[in-house]
């Protein structure tokens, strides 16, 4: 089939692909037994098998991970010398959060103004459906050989695929590694994401008095335990541009890949009017460069309902992302020891570890990457951009430890505009058809390159 030709079937298939993305939305599938019924991934995770299995691969099953999810699996036999690639993708999706700030019900597929609106429209159904579009336009026609995983937990964050994959690693070893749980920089440029921020959050709490006692007749010289938490919480960025200061990590970090256009990160990131935004550098230096501290929650009187009393303690949650070259487990150290530095008036400070990831970069000198950089300058019309991705993708770290020769990719359909985790998530199909051309495109070119099979 040439080129055009697949273009072609790949267009005519887009029809069916929103008939499977609408049924693939209409299943809640949210990987937490105290929001939705446990019934509904497994109804997911069937839908996909039997999906995959009518797209040419074989024995796909479901098989239960150490959380208890269940990670859908097959495979398809290269042909003699051709080399393997893995097809990763997730079922799971984020629960919708506030129903009644969804324009549109959240489990229902709908389409507005050109997009796909529901939840996991784009993160990560829609690159089930891409992967699908690939494998059906190709049909028999498929150069390499082919092994599948749906992941069922991969929101959650409860590791079952990670740990899977550390007890049965044959079961995925390739040459190339799809990871399609990422996407453009913008709608209309192909893009590989080819570094992850990781992760190390604490919990840090401040006491100061025995109980709470009243601001007329103590305050002023009593110590207010949210006061000090302000202070402290308060040291962790510059205070004239905002930036994540933490002593002991490097904080000035430079972008080399795609940049992002502060204009279009304001609109993508609700930014209001007004507001400046924080950090010095580049929007991408400042994303995928440099370490990035948030304070996800605090732990204090309400407003409503608080009293006239001094708090005698508080607490708050603090993010810290951090970017490749970075140890998770210094970052977490410094910044331990950055806040309890900070406390002042000698207040008592417990903190305590909560998440840690590491952050990850791709090598992307391999074959697989010249062979993906050709297929998405034929579809898109321009070379292939790099970007980074401030979420950890937990996963890409144990395959790159279990597969030291394999080249991992990450890409697929997602772009700002899908509102990926939030209210009216959506994709547009465009990025379906195109990513699922790139992605049939790079099947092509990889078997071509000369790499053999392992």
């Amino acid at each position: 089939m040439t080129v055009s030709g697949l273009a072609e079937k790949i267009t005519g298939l887009m029809g069916r692909a929103r008939a499977d993305l609408a049924e693939l939305v209409a299943i809640p599938s949210v990987a937490d037994p105290r929001q939705y019924p446990p019934e509904e991934c497994r109804r997911a995770a069937q839908w996909v098998a039997d999906a995959f299995t009518e797209a040419g691969l074989h024995d796909v099953h479901l098989a239960e991970t150490p959380d208890g999810s269940h990670a859908v699996i097959g495979h398809r036999p290269p042909p003699p010398g051709a080399p393997t690639v893995l097809l990763y993708c997730h079922y799971d999706v984020q629960p919708p959060l506030d129903d009644d700030a969804w324009t549109t019900p959240p489990f229902a597929l709908t389409e507005r103004d050109g997009r796909w609106y529901g939840r996991g429209t784009a993160d990560c159904k829609g690159n089930i459906v891409m992967h699908l579009t690939a494998l059906r336009a190709l049909g028999d026609d498929i150069p390499v050989g082919l092994k599948f995983v749906a992941e069922g937990s991969e929101e959650q964050g409860t590791g079952g695929l990670e740990s899977y994959v550390a007890e049965h690693p044959e079961q995925f070893l390739a040459d190339a590694l799809l990871v399609c749980d990422t996407g453009n920089a913008e709608v209309g440029t192909g893009t590989a994401t080819v570094t992850l921020r990781g992760l190390a959050d604490v919990v840090v709490t401040v006491d100061t008095l025995a109980g709470e006692i009243h601001s007329g007749m103590f305050g002023g010289p009593a110590p207010d335990a949210l006061a000090a938490l302000i202070q402290m919480l308060s040291t962790l960025r510059d205070p004239d541009t905002g930036a994540t200061r933490v002593d002991g990590l490097d904080c000035e970090g430079v972008w080399e890949g795609a940049g992002y256009d502060e204009e279009q990160f304001r609109a993508d990131a609700g930014v209001l009017e007004g507001v400046r935004l924080t950090g010095t550098g580049t929007v991408a230096d400042r994303l995928w460069a440099r370490p990035a501290v948030t304070v996800l929650g605090i732990d204090c009187p309400p407003v409503v309902g608080s009293a006239a009393a001094v708090p005698p303690t508080a607490r708050a949650r603090v993010s810290l992302r951090i970017p490749p070259g970075t140890d998770p487990a210094a970052a977490r150290a410094a910044l331990t020891r950055h806040l309890t530095e900070a406390a002042p008036w000698g207040v008592r400070v417990g903190v305590e570890d909560e998440s840690a990831g590491a952050p990850f970069r791709a090598a992307t000198d391999g074959p697989a990457y010249a062979a993906l950089g050709r297929a998405m300058d034929e579809v898109y019309g321009r070379p292939m951009a790099f970007l980074g991705q401030g979420g950890s993708i937990p996963l890409c770290n144990v395959l790159a430890e279990t597969y030291p020769r394999a080249e991992i990719i990450l890409m697929g359909v997602e772009e700002p505009k899908c509102l990926i985790h939030a209210p009216n998530e959506s994709v547009d199909p465009a990025e379906i058809e195109h990513m699922a051309h790139v992605e049939a495109l790079f099947l092509r070119a990889y078997a071509a390159t000369g790499v053999r099979g392992r």
